[in-house]
């Protein structure tokens, strides 16, 4: 047993705007937002932070075990499970749902609007991550509420390291429920804005939450990198350069990947980190979020390309 992956698996529904949503918005009306576009482009994709992250880590070379909850569509996500040799065994099937969607909609500046319909997400709470050889690492993800709750427990009570991330959660937790994850955590990780509402939340400040417990708080920053920190240093991750910029949609669950992948090997927490960078660019260079792909050898070169630093994987 290697790493266990949480979350979503499901599909995404991607759509493009020409125009900016800060076009749109009004400031003064933001209490009373009634928005639409038109959108010219639409395009179907296997999407979900379970199946998303253990897609990158795949490619990494290491061994992803997803526990999640599928629908009853989920015969074309589990081919491309067995096509890229990822177990499966850990997915329970249900009949009476689909599985989850993810809508979202993408402007002209790469700034996105999206709804999560959670379909037979809604089980995951039903699982269990006790497994016969302890994990490597768990990676907690964006999930139905309660089955985060309980994995947090889980982790907690058969001593399995884990990675907390509450994502779009968040506002769903109460602040007891928050630090009772994070303190027992030994990553947590989210983007500037999740961050700073945890800390709002937990009426703390940034420092306070650097020692909270984790060994490492990860922000990701989009298209300006990410900040590795621990209690004793703040580590800047550049980003890396992509060749083109078709969809951010699924950047930050490669980068997760990425990082994941050199964190488990070892490696120190800036290369963890630029290999997470990496991981990403690949993403955003292709529309969807699981369409791309890469050697090792091909990782390797574009992460010497953009840090001038040899990896080995």
């Amino acid at each position: 047993m290697k790493e266990i992956v949480t979350g979503s698996l499901g599909y995404d529904y991607i759509m493009n705007f020409t125009g900016r949503f800060a076009d749109r918005i009004m400031p003064d009306k933001l209490h009373q937002i009634s928005l639409s576009f038109f959108a010219d482009k639409l395009s179907k994709n296997l999407g979900g932070t379970a199946g998303n992250l253990a897609y990158t880590l795949r490619l990494l070379g290491a061994e992803p075990y997803i526990v999640a909850t599928a629908g009853n569509d989920f015969s074309e996500y589990r081919e491309f499970l067995e096509k890229h040799g990822i177990p499966h065994a850990g997915i329970h099937e249900v009949r009476d749902e689909p599985c989850g969607s993810y809508h979202v909609i993408t402007d002209s500046d790469d700034n996105q609007i999206g709804a999560f319909y959670t379909g037979a997400t809604r089980y995951n709470k039903d699982l269990s991550l006790k497994q016969e050889t302890a994990p490597r690492l768990v990676i907690i993800g964006p999930n139905d509420p309660d089955a985060m709750k309980k994995y947090v427990t889980e982790c907690q009570n058969l001593g399995y390291p884990y990675m907390y991330d509450p994502a779009f959660q968040i506002g769903n937790f109460s602040p007891e429920e928050l630090r009772t994850a994070i303190e027992k955590a030994e990553l947590l990780i989210g983007n500037d804005y999740e961050i700073s509402l945890i800390e709002q939340k937990l009426e703390i400040s940034h420092e306070e939450l650097l020692v909270m417990g984790p060994k490492a708080v990860i922000t990701t920053l989009g298209s300006k990198g990410a900040i590795v920190e621990t209690r004793k240093e703040a580590i800047h991750i550049k980003p890396a350069k992509p060749k083109n910029v078709s969809d951010p949609t699924g950047a930050g669950d490669a980068f997760r990947g990425g990082f994941i992948a050199g964190y488990l090997r070892g490696f120190d927490l800036l290369v963890a980190g630029q290999m997470g960078a990496v991981a990403a660019v690949y993403t955003v260079e292709k529309y969807g979020t699981v369409t791309h792909h890469y050697t090792k050898e091909e990782f390797i070169k574009r992460y010497q390309e953009n840090y001038h630093q040899t990896l080995e994987l």
